[in-house]
């Protein structure tokens, strides 16, 4: 969501995420945002104010997802159960911040059964603090947005009493693979436009140490790709130019697999799911499925579930990942392809949080403009740290269940369990 925003030509002055290795990601990638490696619980409004250096100044949108588990308490509001205590944060950072804009971001199992009571009640949490909110609320496709990939996520937009409520964004695209024609609006993108022009990372030894390799290999990049190379005239949008390398490849460490698993790829038509490791195959000129992030330490630590490439009988890597979800090639993530699957599986694609953005840019009256500087990338050290490492730059503790990418132990600090999670809070 901050690559989004800021491609829409928001500047995004501070982001909050409680798992340092994560933070640590985002402030490589946006070196002049302040990163707070901190739960939002206790956090104020005052203190994200002093680390972005804003003063008093306007605040124009809060943007963020934060985790909940929105379960029917018979005789209570779900709100006040203490497992969902990061979205009654969420609304006191919204208040305390004075924004003018906020977005909500989260899964779309929250407008289904019992979940509907807690986001009727999330609603009227926003309303109580002098909030309006755009109804009906919208589940939104980043694949109707130009991606390759079905993600539906929903989406809550409000705006403070006496301002324009901004509108949802209506589908650019139609999903690759659909039978749908709709006048004025051409095919998005396929798995194939994705992923087509990128070298194979088993073509590199090297990438079985490490996640990136200087390359001359690179395909002819269709215009999806094309854009995301930065290669086209509107590839940063609004957003500041980074300085990086184009002909070195990026998180693309290789992945090992058994004879047995690769002839059982081969096996496994494209759009289908192969039976043994339940790993859906990509279709060349489909969809991608929803990229998830697997589970993180405390639910046994499992893998993201990358899909299997429509061409080679391997998992994609991180960085056809990011295709499949819209990341730019410069945009980098952790070396590893546990936290780097992780932190792509958990992100909102940026076309989709960029034409939300763009909505909430058109309400204030504002007209962006394209910055003509261009900005260095941070320090490379970012996404090598390990858990106690990141932990360490911060100066925080080590996150409750951490896991290490060395032993794969687990190390488990005297925090609250129930206030160690956090959402990711942006704030523009």
């Amino acid at each position: 969501m901050s690559l989004g925003f800021e491609q829409a030509g928001f500047d995004v002055v501070a982001a909050v995420e409680y798992d340092p290795v994560h933070a640590a990601a985002h402030e490589f990638n946006f070196p002049r945002c302040a990163t707070i490696a901190s739960s939002v619980v206790g956090l104020s409004g005052a203190q994200i104010r002093q680390a972005a250096g804003i003063g008093d100044a306007r605040v124009d949108v809060v943007f963020g997802g934060p985790p909940c588990q929105g379960f029917s308490l018979i005789g209570q509001r779900v709100l006040d159960d203490p497992r969902n205590a990061l979205v009654r944060d969420y609304v006191r950072i919204v208040r305390e911040l004075e924004a003018n804009y906020f977005v909500f971001e989260n899964v779309k199992g929250l407008t289904l059964g019992d979940q509907r009571k807690f986001l009727d009640e999330i609603i009227a949490a926003f309303r109580d603090i002098g909030y309006n909110v755009r109804l009906p609320w919208r589940v939104l496709n980043a694949a109707h947005f130009g991606v390759p990939q079905d993600r539906e996520r929903l989406i809550l937009i409000g705006a403070r009493r006496g301002l324009s409520l901004p509108d949802y964004p209506v589908a650019s695209t139609i999903p690759a693979g659909s039978d749908l024609e709709l006048q004025g609006l051409q095919h998005g993108p396929t798995c194939e436009d994705a992923l087509d022009d990128i070298p194979d990372a088993e073509a590199f030894e090297t990438l079985t140490d490490r996640d990136w390799v200087r390359t001359d290999r690179w395909g002819t990049p269709s215009p999806y790709a094309a854009e995301l190379r930065c290669q086209t005239r509107e590839s940063w949008h609004f957003g500041f130019r980074r300085e990086w390398e184009s002909a070195i490849l990026t998180s693309s460490a290789r992945s090992e697999h058994t004879d047995i698993s690769r002839r059982r790829f081969a096996e496994t038509l494209a759009g289908r799911v192969e039976p043994i490791s339940r790993l859906f195959k990509l279709p060349r000129t489909g969809l991608a499925n929803t990229l998830r992030a697997g589970s993180d330490s405390k639910r046994g630590a499992f893998t993201s579930p990358r899909p299997i490439h429509y061409r080679f009988n391997r998992c994609v890597t991180v960085r056809e990942m990011a295709r499949l979800h819209g990341f730019p090639d410069w945009f980098r993530f952790h070396v590893t392809k546990w936290h780097g699957a992780r932190q792509i599986g958990n992100a909102v694609p940026p076309p989709l949080a960029r034409a939300i953005a763009s909505h909430i840019l058109r309400a204030t009256g504002t007209t962006p403009t394209r910055p003509a500087e261009i900005v260095p990338l941070g320090d490379t050290r970012l996404l090598e740290m390990e858990m106690s490492q990141a932990a360490a730059h911060f100066g925080v503790p080590v996150p409750i269940g951490a896991r290490d990418r060395k032993s794969g132990a687990r190390k488990r600090k005297q925090i609250d369990i129930e206030r160690a999670r956090t959402p990711r809070l942006l704030y523009a």
